[in-house]
């Protein structure tokens, strides 16, 4: 819980260190050639002492910024004991991201042209180095709509294009904390075991890199963090109770629905090992579900891979809520030698119709994280070329992303395809798609996007996005 749960401060950190703008040998220096004229990733002995401090930009302000800076020089503020013998020094950042993008996308013989709208706030009240308060409200969208201006199809007969979908609606709103950093004072030489992490509220949650859950829902979650185990370093296990805002896989809230999860990851020498149990209580119906998820994430020389496999059980009655099935999934990535660039190659199986035990209303199917061309864009009604849902299919993506430089101009290069297990299905396609983003300034981003596709017995697809993001 309490390590899987820092997505807003997590997300605005990231948004700084991509803004910054390192030159291509900061990021190359790592590694060079030994006395021999080898290829090595050795970090050199010889001191580079022409670095010009000042050519480096400057930190990057969120809007509101009180108490000690996120991230900056200088001293940290002295703060207050609690009676339970912490120490507190409380600082408040308020940041976020604006999305916007003029899109079209052809499908089905339809055309679908938009103006859209995304905006995620938060307010992260930082009380230690394990406690804290994220506020997150997403004021230009509410249930799966988005604050937006459709150009095609033509509106109805005495309608306008326009669709307002602002809200006030708390999207985030959690506390947590860990029990033994509260009360340091029970355990002064750290060795009863009170590392216990929690969390209540509305809070993030994403099991399985998205693919077993991703939603926001009102849950309180139990970690015990730091348990020893033979031949690892460390296993981490969490459960959590859900017991409300929970969408099912059709991206649908129900009310009265409860969910349930029980999680372990484990370090172990040559793998990381997450196991993670969800169960889905519909109180109101006959559609309870059983979800489990395994995955494998390891190095193998200079490559990253990553396996998973997954399953859903309806208990009782299938629905489009959850269905029996299976997913397999892998990951293959590297760095090309002398690049910072970086290649993926994704496949999937999916065996009968695996189902998701929640899933936000922007997140689209499970096969988001196979690439762009099966990614839910977030906002409006961009849809993924390839689809995202996982039902008797299998396929994958191969891309390429070229980091023209470092960190202010990259592309992403993909083809991908699909195609159904059923032998009475003819629902192959074949898709290429292109992203290019660049950054201006500090905290703001451009992005492009175009892809095509071709589908059997369907007419083809085709579509494209200029979008402008703003982190702040």
């Amino acid at each position: 819980m309490t390590s899987r749960n820092r997505t807003g401060i997590a997300s605005w950190a990231l948004s700084l260190v991509f803004s910054l703008s390192l030159s291509p040998a900061a990021l190359a220096s790592g590694g060079g050639t030994d006395e021999h004229g080898n290829r090595t990733s050795r970090i050199s002995d010889t001191s580079s002492a022409d670095i010009d401090e000042s050519a480096f930009p400057g930190r990057p302000r969120p809007i509101i910024e009180l108490g000690t800076p996120f991230l900056g020089p200088g001293n940290v503020e002295r703060g207050f004991e609690l009676p339970t013998g912490a120490v507190w020094q409380p600082a408040l950042i308020v940041f976020g991201t604006y999305r916007t993008a003029v899109q079209s996308f052809h499908a089905n013989d339809e055309t679908y042209s938009e103006w859209a709208n995304r905006m995620d706030l938060y307010a992260n009240l930082q009380l230690s180095g394990s406690e804290r308060i994220l506020l997150g409200i997403r004021p230009l969208d509410q249930d799966g709509k988005f604050t937006s201006y459709q150009f095609e199809p033509d509106a109805p007969a005495g309608e306008t294009g326009w669709n307002s979908e602002v809200q006030g609606r708390v999207t985030t709103l959690f506390f947590e904390g860990d029990f033994g950093e509260i009360f340091p004072g029970l355990d002064r030489d750290d060795n009863k075991g009170l590392d216990i992490g929690f969390s209540i509220g509305r809070q993030p949650l994403n099991y399985q890199a998205g693919i077993l859950v991703n939603d926001s829902i009102d849950a309180i979650g139990l970690t015990r963090n730091t348990l020893k185990m033979p031949g690892g370093s460390d296993l981490q296990a969490t459960f959590l109770f859900g017991w409300d805002e929970v969408h099912r896989n059709d991206n649908t809230e129900y009310p009265d629905t409860k969910l349930y999860s029980l999680n372990f990851a484990a370090d172990l020498p040559s793998t990381t090992i997450n196991a993670d149990f969800v169960y889905v209580q519909d109180r109101k119906g006959d559609t309870d579900g059983f979800f489990w998820g395994i995955s494998d994430i390891r190095r193998i020389g200079h490559y990253n891979l990553s396996t998973r496999v997954l399953g859903s059980h309806a208990t009782e009655v299938e629905s489009p809520t959850v269905r029996d099935g299976n997913l397999i999934f892998a990951e293959l990535s590297w760095t090309p030698a002398w690049t910072v660039d970086h290649v993926y190659v994704n496949a999937f199986l999916g065996i009968d119709q695996f189902s998701s035990a929640a899933r936000d209303p922007s997140a689209g199917g499970p096969l988001g994280q196979t690439g762009i061309l099966f990614q839910a864009i977030g906002m409006g009604r961009y849809g993924a070329p390839l689809g995202n849902r996982a039902d008797d299919a299998f396929g994958g993506a191969v891309g390429y992303q070229w980091f023209i430089d470092p960190i202010k101009n990259q592309f992403i290069f993909e083809i991908g395809g699909r195609s159904s297990t059923r032998s009475d299905v003819d629902a192959s396609a074949v898709a290429a798609g292109v992203r290019y983003r660049h950054v201006l300034g500090q905290h703001i981003v451009a992005q492009f996007d175009v892809f095509g596709a071709w589908n059997e017995n369907r007419s083809n697809s085709y579509g494209t996005r200029v979008e402008m993001r703003v982190e702040f």
